[in-house]
Order: structure tokens, then C-alpha cells, then sequence
């Protein structure tokens, strides 16, 4: 893959951009401004950490220890000790991927110039993405109120003090470190707290989240305009005159779409309305957009921010926030996951609605030697499965989390259970759409009818050069994982 560079300039970044930056081989170019600022922040936090005034983190302790003050020769001292006391997540480490997304976020929302890291450690997490690195970060951890003992573990890892990813693998950091002529610097004055409270992981977890919905949902048009096609369904409901009337979110759009992919296909429906897993696709699929592209404004918003608390403003003054908590994002994941369950039903819907030959006019499921054959009916059960899946996956994470430090953290978002689960949502999701997709190009053999339209024998096409039309019963299971297969690298080109 052709490496990349990343600009930090000043200027927001994309989730698009945030993707490839973490998925390709991808360096950080550091604007000077970037530099500057950093340097005149990092001033004030010097003249804090030498002043008698309270400064949470700085001069204090933390969470439930607020009230203990540190000495100004304690100060640089402390920042390993808040580092090492919150590294506390268990289970498997996360994936590079997720790691080195992490990194950047941090990178990022501390270029910002108001999370007051020293330009040392700020060089060197440069320094630490730019080697391909990763930190290793355990899975659990995390309630979305910063993800502060996750974060302690990337803390551990940039400090050398804990396993880090390189090329896939888990190594020793400070080999890796000396292997990339990469040196530590030690921890200065806020450092521990720049390295902790931030919202990196939750980031990087949601963009992976978001990426896959985006294909996962294209998928999703895709198999419904095969399906339109194998069933022969009427098309008028797609009408912009009608889509017109109510301006429901992405409802109109989302009838255009379907109008154009579906365009030079023939279409000689057998009833004037069908059932709703067809007729309901612009409104359906239009709010599923809806909600991916609000998630998507939500997540930008939370990856160019600025996460910390304190935060050090240009006048020097250090206070206090609430930016380390991320509802909105948290509930715009989990409003993606239900807007996924419809989609889903809809795809095992159509499918059911394609084997019942007195409503497709097709043979009884889908097959050429129905009465001895099974032909596609025991895909029913793997649907149903794979909806089963989806739905509990939409299910939302704990409404009511209990209170924690000394009850001083009363409410957490659980942002990252949200972006986790959304995940795993979506590996059954792309499996149900690549199945739709083999359904309906049966449906579309056997029916026979011409002509099928560009974009539709482009994706028909693309299967059939893999996946044979089923003649005699046979082993699917393999189909339909390169059903999906193919369908995902279609849309992702």
C-alpha cells in the first residue's frame, strides 16, 4: 500500500482520513504553528506547577484523592505514578489498528494546543506512530468517562514501560524504541494526565465502527436491488413525486439511489403494492443513513475536540472540564444499532418473500427440482439466526452504571461498550446482506428476465464469476461468507 502523509496543520480531520491514516503505512508531518503553540502552552503549565493556586492533576490528586495536595518537588514525580496506579484494564489487547488509532487521537486533540503535553512527549508519540508502532491496550476498562485506565496502558506503551505492537506482533517497547532510534523522554508537569484523560480509545473504536456501518449498510442497498430485480417488485414506489411528499430523513435521496440503480432494468410487476420489506426501503435505508451520517458529524466533532480536563486556556488559566464525557457519541452509536435491526428485518423479509412461489412466481425455494430438493429453504434458518444476532447487538448498554471513586464519577456514557457492540453487530449484518445477495441472484436466474440494467448485472456478474447458480443441493455455508465476501470489496472500492 503507497504510505501517506498526515498534514497537522490545524485543520479538522475527516473520519475518512482518521481511517486511513490508522489502516495505511501513514506519517505525521507537525506543522511549525503546531509546534509554537505548543511550546507557549506549555509555559503556563510550568508557572501552574510552581504556583500555591489548586490545579487539578497538576498539584493534586485525583478522583476521589482530589483533595490531596502535591509538593512542587513531587510534581514531575507523580505523572509516572498517575500512569502506572490507573493501568488497570484486563483482557486481550486490542488490535494494532485500534492501538495506533488511539495514538493518533491523542496526537491529535493534544495538537490542538490546550492539553498543556510537553513538546518532548508530544514528539515522541509523534515519533512512536511514525515507527508504525501501536500501543498494546487491554479490552476492558472503559465506562466513556475518558477512557482513563485503557489510556493508561497507551501510557505505559509510549513510555517503554510495557509490551508494544510492531509489524503485528507484541515486543518489548523499549527494543522496539531502540530499534527506531526512538528516544523516551521522561514525564514532565502534566504529562501523566495528558497521557491518561482523553477519550483515545472510545475514538478509535468508533471510527472501525462507523467505517464498517458505511460498508455494511452500502452492502445492504446493493442486495435489496438484486432483490428488487429476482422478485420482479414494482418499482412505482420509488416515484419521486410520492418520496416527495414527506421529508423524512433520507427518504427522498435514498428513492433516487434505488431509481438510478435500478435504471434499464425490466420491470413487469405482478401486484399494484408489495409487501413492506420492499415498498418501505427509501424511508427504511433513508433513516439508516440519517443516523450513520449524524454519527459520523458527532464522531468528528469528539476526534477534533479537545478531550482534556484541565485544560490550559491562552491566558494561562488552568480549569476544569466536562469534555472528557461522550454521550452524544454513545447515543448516536446505539441509534446507528437500531436503525440496523429494520434494515436486517427487511433483508430476512425479502428473502422469505423470494422462495414462496405464489408470491414470486418463482419455483418453490428458489430451486429447479422443487418437491426433492431443499434449494434455498434452509438459509431461512441462518437468516433468522444471523437477525438474532443483530437484534441483541442493538440492545443498549447499562442505562444506570454505578457510581465509582468515591462516588465522585456518578455517570458514565459506556461510549465504548457502544462502538464495540455496534461491531460485533455489524459482522452479522455484512453476512445477512451477502446472503440476500445470493438469494436474489437465484431469483434472478431463474426468472430470467432482461434486460437486468448495468449496476445490476455489474454486482450479479461479480458473483457468478465465484459462486455458481444452485442446480442440485450443495454445501452453501462457504457461498455465503464470499457472498458477503465480494459484496464488501464492491462497495468499498
Amino acid at each position: 500500500m503507497p504510505a501517506a502523509t498526515l498534514n497537522l496543520n490545524g485543520e479538522a480531520i475527516s473520519l475518512a482520513d482518521f481511517y486511513r491514516a490508522i489502516k495505511l503505512p501513514c506519517t505525521i508531518a507537525v506543522n511549525a504553528t503546531i509546534d509554537d503553540k505548543l511550546q507557549s502552552t506549555y509555559k503556563h503549565v510550568i508557572a501552574s506547577a510552581n504556583d500555591d493556586k489548586p490545579v487539578y492533576g497538576l498539584n493534586t490528586g485525583l478522583g476521589a484523592n482530589l483533595s490531596h495536595r502535591l509538593s512542587s518537588d513531587e510534581i514531575a514525580d507523580f505523572q509516572l505514578q498517575i500512569v502506572a496506579g490507573r493501568a488497570v484494564a484486563c483482557g486481550d489487547p486490542l488490535s494494532p489498528v485500534i492501538g495506533r488509532g488511539a495514538l493518533l487521537s491523542r496526537i491529535l486533540t493534544a495538537a490542538n494546543g490546550f492539553s498543556g503535553i510537553s513538546p518532548e512527549l508530544f514528539t515522541h508519540l509523534c515519533s512512536v506512530f511514525n515507527a508504525k508502532l501501536a500501543p498494546a491496550i487491554p479490552q476492558y476498562g472503559s465506562i466513556g468517562a475518558s477512557d482513563l485506565t485503557q489510556n493508561a496502558h497507551l501510557g505505559l506503551s509510549v513510555c517503554g514501560l510495557a509490551p508494544i505492537w510492531r509489524d503485528g506482533k507484541l515486543i518489548d517497547a523499549t527494543d522496539a524504541f531502540k530499534a527506531s532510534g526512538i528516544s523516551c523522554p521522561e514525564l514532565q508537569p502534566k504529562d501523566g494526565m495528558v497521557l491518561v484523560n482523553h477519550s483515545g480509545v472510545t475514538v478509535s473504536l468508533s471510527a472501525i465502527a462507523l467505517h464498517e456501518a458505511r460498508i455494511a449498510l452500502d452492502m445492504a442497498k446493493q442486495s435489496i436491488v438484486l432483490s428488487y430485480v429476482g422478485y420482479d417488485a414494482n418499482q412505482q414506489i420509488l416515484a419521486d413525486a410520492t418520496n416527495e411528499l414527506r421529508p423524512a430523513h433520507g427518504q427522498r435521496e435514498t428513492a433516487k439511489w434505488f431509481r438510478e440503480a435500478l435504471a434499464g432494468s425490466a420491470n413487469k410487476p405482478r401486484r399494484i403494492q408489495e409487501a413492506l420489506s420492499f415498498r418501505t426501503i427509501a424511508p427504511i435505508i433513508g433513516a439508516a443513513e440519517h443516523a450513520l451520517s449524524e454519527a459520523i458529524l458527532i464522531w468528528e466533532d469528539e476526534a477534533n475536540g479537545v478531550p482534556d480536563s484541565p485544560v490550559i486556556m491562552p491566558d494561562g488559566a488552568m480549569h476544569s472540564t466536562s469534555n472528557f464525557h461522550t454521550p452524544a457519541l454513545a447515543l448516536a452509536l446505539q441509534t446507528l444499532s437500531l436503525s440496523l435491526v429494520s434494515v436486517a428485518n427487511g433483508s430476512v423479509q425479502r428473502m422469505q418473500r423470494m422462495m414462496d412461489p405464489t408470491l414470486s412466481g418463482l419455483p418453490k425455494y428458489l430451486s429447479k427440482h422443487e418437491g426433492r430438493s431443499a434449494g434455498f429453504v434452509p438459509t431461512q434458518k441462518t437468516a433468522l439466526s444471523l437477525l438474532a444476532d443483530i437484534s441483541h447487538h442493538a440492545n443498549p448498554v447499562m442505562m444506570n452504571p454505578n457510581p465509582v471513586s468515591d462516588a465522585v464519577e456518578d455517570m458514565a456514557t459506556l461510549a465504548p461498550q457502544a462502538a464495540t457492540k455496534l461491531t460485533q453487530q455489524l459482522k452479522a449484518c455484512r453476512l445477512l446482506f451477502g446472503l440476500e445477495a445470493l438469494v436474489a441472484c437465484q431469483a434472478i436466474d431463474l426468472r430470467d428476465q432482461k434486460p437486468l440494467g448495468s449496476s445490476v448485472e455489474n454486482v450479479h456478474g461479480l458473483i457468478r464469476e465465484k459462486i455458481p447458480m444452485l442446480d442440485a443441493d450443495r454445501a452453501m455455508g462457504a457461498d455465503i461468507d464470499l457472498a458477503a465476501e465480494i459484496l464488501g470489496l464492491y462497495v468499498g472500492l
